[in-house]
């Protein structure tokens, strides 16, 4: 790899020792995937994908330290993924005793993010590219992040550039202001290998198409052809809560990074079918293809009538204009049950500015009302307790359900669930 004087300089030792590893590992990192250069982060702001203090996570809690004590901080504020826990959220005393020894360094660890950093206190969320979070970069902007929802998002919908960053690795890329440039970061790797055409008879569900390009396409870049029809071509308020869920369950059942929208993402617009691969395959995904992708979904709970205990709705976190959504549809369908309360416990997840925005509104107390929670909980964490892991729980997330044994159900069969109870086969 070829440096310039400063990255060399730093290689070399002139800012520390620490300084100096920290570099050598983004070059290494960089010759692992045939980088030639490193390139400058010009986000104002990064994201961290670790944010949870687990007590056997020793090596990065001294790691942390390190870098504190020789001053190899961040050169970058930044947002960090959702945290593990929230009392709020259902558990009994055996669950929460659990939490309390998994997340034991929880406290010291955020101590640790804020002196690298940290944007503010409550900059935990997986969708720290909403307005009210503050850290939304612009089109072309080189990043250092992890979390493959964000990281997909960030490149497809907004146009910016970064690779799928490991934890630690996109925290290094903000402390040494340079990431390497490979994959994602060139106009050769944005392009795409795969065109999708979207050619069902109504409006697809996001986390079902989601699903359906990631488990065909893999790692690789998709250009997906008639999704307009049913999204438009501007990228308004709807059109983004789409693609972010779709985006997250393509990162999720597949490793995509980056997705082309003809017609609407930033680069479709501007370049169009330039962006495909004249070897590009095609992958025509109808009602029948996404019926397929569901019904195989592995059925990992112990007793597959078990009555649901626990559901969760927001992975990654919904946005402002979804809580509202999702509080009308609640709400209507309760009154149309003659019900007041959820039939299930319901936990719906947002990042805490938002939520902090939410609970100003009267559609705060109405979602309050119903008995559903309002959290800004990491849904996976709290999955990967052991003993939640084993409860029955439901979701609409196709990354949660990737990831745990959460039972996937359409947002239509969720909501007729947690008001009407029971399950649906």
């Amino acid at each position: 790899m070829k440096l310039n004087d400063e990255q060399q300089r730093m290689l070399d030792g002139s800012e520390g020792e620490t300084m100096a590893k920290v570099m050598k590992t983004l070059v290494m990192y960089g010759e692992t995937f045939g980088a030639e250069r490193m390139v400058k982060v010009t986000n104002l702001h990064g994201h961290l994908v670790t944010s949870f203090g687990l007590s056997m996570m020793g090596a990065v809690q001294d790691l942390m330290d390190e870098l504190i004590r020789n001053h190899a901080l961040s050169r970058q504020s930044f947002s960090v993924d959702p945290r593990p826990m929230d009392p709020n959220v259902p558990a009994n005393l055996l669950q929460k005793a659990v939490f309390q020894y998994m997340y034991s360094k929880q406290k010291p660890y955020e101590k640790q993010l804020e002196q690298l950093g940290l944007m503010r206190r409550d900059a935990f969320t997986c969708a720290c590219y909403f307005d009210e979070v503050g850290n939304k970069p612009q089109e072309g902007d080189i990043l250092s992040w992890a979390e493959s929802s964000a990281v997909v998002y960030a490149n497809s919908v907004l146009g910016a550039r970064c690779n799928r960053n490991s934890g630690i690795i996109e925290l290094f890329g903000s402390i040494a202001g340079y990431v390497p440039e490979f994959g994602l970061l060139t106009d050769e790797g944005r392009k795409a290998s795969w065109i999708i055409e979207v050619k069902t008879s109504k409006k697809p569900e996001a986390q079902l198409l989601g699903s359906a390009i990631g488990q065909k396409v893999m790692e690789d870049v998709p250009y997906i052809k008639g999704l307009d029809q049913w999204i438009g071509t501007e990228l308004n308020a709807g059109a983004c809560d789409y693609l972010k869920d779709m985006g997250a369950a393509t990162a999720s059942n597949g490793a995509v990074g980056l997705y082309h929208v003809d017609h609407l993402t930033p680069e479709a617009v501007r370049l169009g079918e330039s962006l495909i691969n004249e070897d590009a395959k095609t992958f025509v995904i109808d009602d029948a293809v996404l019926e397929e992708t569901k019904a195989n979904y592995p059925m990992i709970w112990a007793d597959p009538n078990a009555s649901p205990k626990l559901a969760f709705i927001g992975c990654p976190h919904l946005s402002f204009t979804q809580l509202n959504d999702w509080t009308t549809r609640i709400t209507e369908a309760l009154k149309a049950e003659g019900r007041t309360k959820v039939a299930v416990p319901t936990v719906v997840t947002t990042a805490p500015a938002v939520a902090e925005k939410f609970r100003e509104t009267e559609a705060y107390q109405k979602l309050k009302d119903t008995g559903a929670v309002l959290s800004s909980i990491c849904a996976l964490m709290y999955m990967n307790n052991p003993l939640c892991g084993k409860m029955p729980v439901i979701t609409c997330s196709n990354k949660l359900r990737t990831y745990t044994t959460a039972r996937y159900y359409t947002e239509a069969e969720l909501l007729e669930i947690i008001t009407k109870g029971g399950i649906r086969s």
